[in-house]
Order: structure tokens, then C-alpha cells, then sequence
């Protein structure tokens, strides 16, 4: 804010508050930190005393005022009335427009040794400054006072008096810089128009952000309220050179031109414009036009009456309020909650275990989603890769088979992998939605399904066995559920001719295993690759067969690079029993050691290779024969 100069009948006077209004720059659109005019907060507002005169009788007055050398004028005397509106002097007159009507003012009772003059606020504002002219003698002693509480406890800001050491026990701030107390405003002199001043941030309460914890402790008020404490009559030099004979003295009595609160709303530097406080409705006054209204209207992201705390979405980061030294507006950050919630609060321990970066957690959230940020697909429903997963429907319900689907291991329902919509299936049965029987299984129920006892496959329902067929279509049964919600691994997708491995629970694939016996046995084999696989799918080619596999850990290769990641293994033995030998089920991780094919790349799998389901031990136990033997 620029400086606020008073003239007409006040004495010349430039009072400037660096940072409040001013600190987003002159038509500045709050980009910046910011504030809201500021004006006189007893515009509009009903400003209480404990009396005033005239107010059960008429009572005659005298006013008295010296010249330039201190010697009375002529006094000037009339009547005062609050049953005739020309001779009343309502507290109303000190919070009028004081250059549009500077010659009215409030007048206390004639039989009124103390008064209080009290303005009440409805919200909390920033009190900037005090100006008081007195059309009285400034009295000898008065005091200051503000509250923060709606009245409910007051505190000092400054003591008034011609002797602090006697009215009050204080020191000076004429002598001692900083006292709360000062005898600057006290003279008798002169005995009308005279002014007393008080800014909030003199010393030795200055600052440089005006929205600091300090500044807001100094500053912040709901009540102000100046306690005239003692009056003092006029002790201006007879007028005429010869001596007159003694006269009654004149009847003293506090009046006040205009009790001007410069303020305005209480904003955190967040806003530069306020608007009424519901409920609130201004008192009317002569030649005011212009009202500090207490609600703020909140820029960068915040909220609130005085924009205090941050905007429903934008809990991110810890509110603040803007830095009215250097103009940061320290605005609030909005929470990533994907479309999916209306609201956020601020967590500490999120902030904290994030590195002070995010510690918004998102409210309710809707559309089927849970998580700190509403990220993942609550349990029972699945993500639709082919929506954004800011849309409403991204999150669709599980669809899997009441009696094929299995239970989770941890808990009795039934839910599909989030990631893909997969079912997790009852023994022997397969499918998406876990809808029917695994090619060799029959009798799809309760319980899954039971093996065929065919050597090849059998009809799903009757568990009567098919002839062979050279072009029966084979299908695979899916990975095993990941209990582990929104953590899946890639698998293969699911297609029109799905693949096939060995049937898991028939008798009727008798493969001969190798068995890890003697080392020199084993590196008699001459292994030229060994890793730790887990076996995704299979698929009948007629001719050969294909298994998808996932090779997790190499612990030799030869002549092939070999990478952990997606692959495929080809077993050599296609017996006439319909199955691969060595076994190798879907959603099982084996060890496998087997010799490459140079010319092709490829990783074969026959009757020699070592197949066994993984154990760490086994692991260990390869892993030392390939060291310590096989060298």
C-alpha cells in the first residue's frame, strides 16, 4: 500500500505500512502475494461508549481553544440534545466521513470521569493504525487496548499519559525507545484538534512480512477499545490585560471529532478482495461510501474466511501463509487423485515418509478405486486398459464364475487380478472367468474339475473319451492368481487358439526324470545352459511344441546370450500320449538345464535335460556341482 495522507482539518500526515496492500503490485491480479484495501474499519460500523450527552436532559457546554500564544479564545458554548437531531452528538459522529462532515462529533456525559470507546468487529481484520482527534483537551490518561477474542481477553498496545511513571508505573518511550507508554499525546495543548496516533507495527514491534506468525500476533484484532481514564480542562492565558474577578471553572467533558482504525481484511496475503460476512449488514453514516468487508475471496488454491487453510483438492503440501517479503505466494498444491475424489486432507506421516514432497490423501474416493491417490482398483473390480485411468468406468467389476473361481488365500471372496480382470481357478478348471474345464478335465462344479481318464482328452461334461485327431485344439490353463492386488507380472493375453501344457493331475504322461544324483553324472551331460524359469504357456504346432516361459535366473549359458525375461523353450519329445515330456505346468517355476541350438537359438528341452521343480536348495546345490565339477 502506498502512504494514507490526511489533510483538511487533521494536522498533515502521511502514515505508510510497508507490505499490505502493496505487495502484489499495483494492479496486480494476486499473482503475487497480495492484500485487500485498506480503510477505515469504524466505517460502517457501531461504535459504543457509555454515554453521551444530553441523553436524558438537555445539558449546556462551553468549548475553549487559545491562540497562537497560548491566550483563550472566546469560548463557544451551546446545548446538546439526543432528543433534537441538530444538538445531538452521537458516538455515530466520530465514524463519519470526517473530510465530507468534519464538524461533528461525539460528546460524553458532563458527570463522565472515564469513558470507553469500543468498536466491535465481526471477523478478524489486520489494525494497521489509531488516529483520535479530540475536539476536547486529549485527556491525561487513557489506554489502548485490542482483543483477539471476540472480547474474551484484552491486551495492551499502548499507555497514554502525561506522567507514565505516575499514572501507571511505566517508563517512557520519549526516554526509552520501545516503552508502552508515552507522554507524546497527553498536552492539554492545543486545547481543540489535538491528535493522538498509534501505529501497530512502531517499534519495537516492525517486521518485514506483514503475514508473519509475528506480524499476525501484532496485528490481528476483533475488538479495539480506548479507555479515557482522565479528563483535563483548557489552561489557556486570560484573554484581557487587567485582572477579572474569579470565575466558576467550566465544566469539563471528554469529545472526540473521529476515532479513525485504519485496517483492512485478514487475508494470509492469499486474497485482494473481500466481501461481507454472512449476517453482516453495515450501519449507514454520513459520506461513507466504502466498507472493510471480513470475508476473504481466496486466490492460490486456498480457502476459508481469512483463506487459512488450503482448497479441498489442493492438500498436498502444508499450507502457508505468502511471504510478504519477498511476494511468494506460497500457494497450495493440488493432490493427485486421478479424477477419482472431490476432497483431500494433509497427512503427516505421508509428507514425512515422502521426503517433504506429497502428503496429500485423497477422501472417498469414487469410482471404484482406493489408495492414497485413489491409483489402483479397489478389490472386486479390475483396470480397463483401453480407458485413461482418469475416467469414470476405468475400474470395471469382476466377472468371475461363482462356481469355477477360487478364494483368495487370505480371506473368503472371490476377486480377479486388478491389473488384468483374470479369475483365480479351481483345479482343473480354466478361462478368463474361469467358465469350464481344462482340455483332459470334465465334470465342471464345486470343486473344479476331475481329470479325464482318456489318453488324450475327454468330452467336458460326461468324461467319456474323444478319439485322437490330428487337428484337436488345445488350451492353456492361465498363470495362478497373484493374491497380491495391482502387482501382477506380465502374462501372456489370452487368444481365439490358447495355448497348452501337459496335463497337471493325469497319470497318463509317464516321463522319465533325470535325477540329480552323482555330480560327475550330471556334468557327464554336458549341459550348455541352466536357469530358473517360470513356465507361462504351452502350444501344440502339430510337428513340436512351444512353451512361453519367464526365465527369472540364468546360472549358465554357453554359446547363446540369455536374458532374463520372456522366451520360449522347445521340447524335442512329443509323445503319443498327447503331453510334453519333461512336464512343465503353467504358473510353476522349474529349474531346467538343456542344450542350445546353435544354428537356431533355440533352447531345447528333451528326454536328457534336467527338469525339477525350483527350491533354493536345489538352486544352491547346481550352482556349487556347475562350480566345483563341472570345470
Amino acid at each position: 500500500m502506498g502512504c494514507t495522507h490526511l489533510g483538511s482539518r487533521l494536522q498533515p500526515l502521511a502514515l505508510c505500512f510497508a507490505g499490505l496492500g502493496g505487495a502484489a503490485g499495483a494492479g496486480s491480479p494476486c499473482e503475487k502475494a497480495c492484500n485487500p484495501r485498506m480503510g477505515n474499519l469504524a466505517h460502517g460500523r457501531a461504535l459504543r461508549t457509555e454515554t453521551a450527552c444530553g441523553s436524558h436532559a438537555t445539558e449546556p457546554f462551553c468549548a475553549y481553544a487559545e491562540d497562537a500564544q497560548r491566550r483563550c479564545k472566546r469560548p463557544t458554548c451551546g446545548r446538546c440534545s439526543r432528543a433534537h437531531a441538530g444538538l445531538a452528538h452521537p458516538p455515530a459522529a466520530m465514524a463519519d466521513s470526517p473530510f465530507r462532515l468534519p464538524r461533528t462529533w461525539w460528546q460524553a456525559a458532563e458527570d463522565a470521569l472515564h469513558e470507553t470507546i469500543q468498536l466491535d468487529l465481526e471477523a478478524i481484520f489486520y489494525f494497521t493504525h489509531l488516529i483520535l482527534v479530540f475536539k476536547s483537551p486529549r485527556p491525561t490518561a487513557m489506554v489502548l487496548e485490542r482483543s483477539q477474542d471476540f472480547g474474551e481477553t484484552w491486551k495492551p498496545y499502548k499507555y497514554f499519559a502525561a506522567n507514565c511513571s505516575a499514572a501507571f508505573g511505566l517508563e517512557d518511550d520519549v526516554s526509552r525507545r520501545g516503552a508502552i507508554c508515552t507522554s507524546r499525546y497527553s498536552s492539554p495543548f492545543p486545547c481543540t484538534g489535538g491528535e493522538v496516533i498509534y501505529r501497530a507495527l512502531s517499534p519495537p514491534y516492525a517486521v518485514e512480512d506483514p503475514y508473519s506468525a509475528e506480524a499476525q500476533a501484532q496485528l490481528k484484532i476483533t475488538n479495539l477499545r480506548v479507555r479515557l481514564l482522565e479528563r483535563q480542562g483548557c489552561p489557556c492565558l486570560p484573554a484581557g490585560p487587567a485582572p477579572r474577578p474569579p470565575q466558576p471553572p467550566p465544566p469539563l467533558h471528554y469529545a472526540i471529532y473521529d476515532f479513525i482504525v485504519k485496517g483492512s481484511c485478514f487475508c494470509n496475503g492469499h486474497a485482494d478482495h473481500c466481501v461481507p460476512v454472512a449476517g453482516f449488514k453495515p450501519v449507514k453514516a454520513a459520506g461513507v461510501f466504502h466498507v472493510v468487508h471480513g470475508k476473504c475471496m481466496c486466490k492460490h488454491n486456498t480457502a476459508g474466511s481469512h483463506c487459512q487453510h488450503c482448497a479441498p483438492l489442493y492438500n498436498d503440501q502444508p499450507w502457508q501463509a505468502a511471504d510478504g517479503k519477498t511476494g511468494a505466494p506460497k500457494e497450495c498444491q493440488s493432490c493427485k487423485c486421478n479424477g477419482h475424489a472431490d476432497t483431500c486432507h494433509f497427512d503427516m506421516d505421508a509428507w514425512l515418509a515422502s521426503g517433504n514432497r506429497s502428503g496429500g490423501v485423497c477422501d472417498n474416493c469414487q469410482h471404484n478405486t482406493e489408495g492414497q491417490h485413489c491409483q489402483r482398483c479397489k478389490a472386486g473390480f479390475y483396470r480397463d486398459l483401453r480407458k485413461p485411468f482418469s475416467a469414470p468406468d476405468a475400474c470395471k467389476p469382476c466377472s468371475c464364475h461363482p462356481l469355477g473361481s477360487a478364494a483368495l488365500p487370505l480371506g473368503p471372496r472371490t476377486f480377479c487380478d486388478p491389473s488384468t480382470g483374470d479369475c483365480p481357478c479351481k483345479p482343473g478348471v480354466a478361462g478368463p472367468r474361469c467358465d469350464r474345464c481344462l482340455p483332459g478335465y470334465w465334470g465342471f462344479g464345486a470343486y473344479g474339475c476331475r481329470p479325464c481318464d482318456c489318453a488324450r482328452s475327454c468330452d467336458p461334461h460326461t468324461g467319456d473319451c474323444r478319439s485322437s485327431s490330428s487337428d484337436m485344439t488345445w488350451h492353456n490353463e492361465p498363470p495362478p492368481f497373484q493374491a497380491v492386488l495391482n502387482v501382477s507380472e506380465p502374462i501372456w493375453g489370452w487368444e481365439d487358439e490358447q495355448g497348452f501344457s501337459a496335463l497337471r493331475h493325469s497319470g497318463k504322461c509317464e516321463c522319465k526324470e533325470q535325477v540329480l544324483g552323482n555330480p560327475k553324472v550330471f556334468c557327464g551331460m554336458k549341459y550348455t545352459y541352466v536357469i530358473k524359469t517360470k513356465i507361462l504357456s504351452a502350444h501344440d504346432k502339430g510337428s513340436h511344441a512351444e512353451v512361453n516361459v519367464k526365465i527369472k535366473k540364468v546360472l549358465k549359458s554357453t554359446k547363446l546370450k540369455i536374458l532374463r525375461g520372456k522366451r520360449t523353450l522347445y521340447p524335442e519329445s512329443w509323445t503319443n500320449r498327447g503331453c510334453t515330456c519333461p512336464i512343465l505346468n503353467p504358473g510353476l517355476e522349474y529349474l531346467v538345464a538343456g542344450h542350445e541350438d546353435v544354428r537356431t537359438g533355440r533352447l531345447i528341452v528333451n528326454m536328457k535335460s534336467f527338469v525339477h521343480r525350483w527350491k533354493s536348495a536345489l538352486g544352491r546345490k547346481v550352482l556349487e556341482i556347475l562350480k566345483r565339477d563341472c570345470n
